[in-house]
């Protein structure tokens, strides 16, 4: 029996979203959310959920951090509903929103945890959607402003902050797609929502180090190491136009002031709303890199494809069911090493954080009450020792946040899909925590697992 043991003072965590666990959408003055909207909205979600109630971890946030002590974490992610602090994206601050994340923050330290808030979670104030919303060039300014009071309300008890979660994300499902919230289909608004996006970062990233400089910035980026589909030069070059797509369009913009060398003329800019000096603002040295990875993508060379790139992505095949979660997506992971070994040559060895990283898995409880689901535990398994091994050979990964802390509304799939340590009871709110929270807990206490 082998023992992987992590690095001294490496933190164990847990990640959530706001939209995805608080519930309490309409108290204490919130304004409405393009999440609020798109949820109503007949047809949107599997079974006409919502998030209206969720975990309702807006009431009920001292039973998360019960679970959190319970499994020995030392790091908890969650995110900051904009609408909560400025309920029409502009102007003063509710105070009754600061109040709560200061309440959530105040406990957290007062367990012994980190608190570690991102800003965008993917709930923009339905009133700045109505405005225009991320393909308007003014939404970069007006989360620069809440960016700001976020900082100066909380820095001085909050170090560690992310900007954004995974904004190729929430721009292509959000604008091109149109799957998630607001439900755009236009690669117009897509384009010119990435450059608002970047540019948004950049100012953000200044405007939080101007207010607090020593303040440990990041963005989690959602990630998947291409390999090509096929065995020919065109496919492996196709691969790596779509890394730069989906995994380093709002990183190589940060880090190096420029967007990836992947379109054939070069980046839209024209289309993309850019304007003199914006490359300038765009650039924001992060202190770390944020990584969200579940599997990996397989890419094949083709005419056209997204924004006429020449690379499309290909299911993958994969007969062994084991290797499949409930959500169809493979378990595969060598794509977390890849990754991790990647940024970390290409980008100078940053610090990272592991920001999510999951799987769902449907297991319900048993006659006594217990979640059995070892699935779980064995995808943390591999998955936990292909970043060993990454830290092992280089990578200077300083902290690992599994997804997720609860089962929570999972945004087009409402709550058909549970990605949880723990099993949460949508009728009475109840938590349990889930034979892998067990294991997670007793990893996390050691510092280390056997395999």
């Amino acid at each position: 029996m082998a023992r992987i043991e992590f690095p001294p003072a490496f933190r164990w965590g847990a990640s959530t979203a706001s939209y995805q666990i608080e519930g309490g959408w309409r108290e204490d003055e919130k304004g409405e959310s393009i999440w609020d909207r798109f949820s109503h909205t007949p047809g949107r979600i599997k079974n006409g959920d919502t998030g209206d109630i969720a975990c309702d971890s807006y009431h009920r946030f001292e039973d998360d951090i019960a679970l959190l002590q319970e499994m020995n974490l030392s790091s908890y992610r969650f995110s900051i509903a904009w609408p909560r602090i400025q309920p029409s994206g502009r102007g003063k601050a509710n105070s009754k929103g600061l109040d709560y994340y200061g309440r959530l923050t105040d406990a957290l330290l007062g367990a012994g945890i980190r608190p570690f808030p991102t800003l965008y979670h993917w709930d923009l104030p339905q009133a700045l959607e109505d405005a225009g919303g991320w393909p308007h060039r003014d939404t970069a300014g007006r989360f620069t402003d809440y960016a700001e009071i976020m900082i100066s309300a909380l820095g001085d008890r909050i170090s560690d902050w992310i900007i954004f979660n995974e904004p190729a994300v929430f721009t292509a499902l959000g604008y091109y797609l149109g799957t998630h919230a607001p439900g755009r289909s236009s690669l117009e608004d897509l384009l010119r929502a990435s450059h608002t996006v970047n540019l948004a970062q950049g100012q953000a990233f200044a405007a939080m180090k101007a207010t607090r400089s020593d303040s440990f910035i990041g963005t989690a980026h959602s990630m998947s190491s291409c390999e090509p589909a096929g065995d020919k030069e065109a496919d492996l070059q196709a691969a790596e136009r779509w890394h730069g797509l989906s995994n380093l369009l709002f990183l190589e913009p940060a880090l190096n002031g420029k967007y990836p060398d992947i379109f054939p003329d070069g980046p839209p800019l024209d289309e993309m709303g850019f304007q003199d000096g914006d490359m300038e603002q765009i650039r924001a040295p992060m202190d770390f890199v944020g990584i969200n990875l579940y599997s990996r993508t397989r890419v094949t060379a083709q005419s056209g494809g997204p924004l006429n790139i020449g690379a499309v992505p290909v299911p993958v095949e994969n007969d062994d069911s084991s290797s499949i979660t409930d959500i169809g997506w493979e378990v595969w992971p060598d794509a977390l090493y890849d990754m991790l070994m990647r940024i970390t040559n290409d980008y100078d060895r940053p610090i990272i954080e592991v920001t999510e990283n999951g799987c769902a898995y449907n297991d319900s409880p048993d006659h006594q009450g217990v979640i059995q689901d070892s699935r779980r535990t064995r995808f943390f398994q591999g998955y936990l020792e292909a970043v060993a091994r990454a830290i092992s050979d280089g990578a200077d990964v300083r902290g690992y946040h599994a997804w997720s802390l609860l089962d929570n509304f999972e945004w087009a799939e409402g709550y058909g899909q549970r990605f949880g340590l723990s099993w949460v009871d949508f009728k009475t709110g109840q938590r349990t925590l889930k034979e892998s929270g067990r294991w997670y807990g007793t990893l996390a206490a050691e510092n280390g697992f056997s395999t």
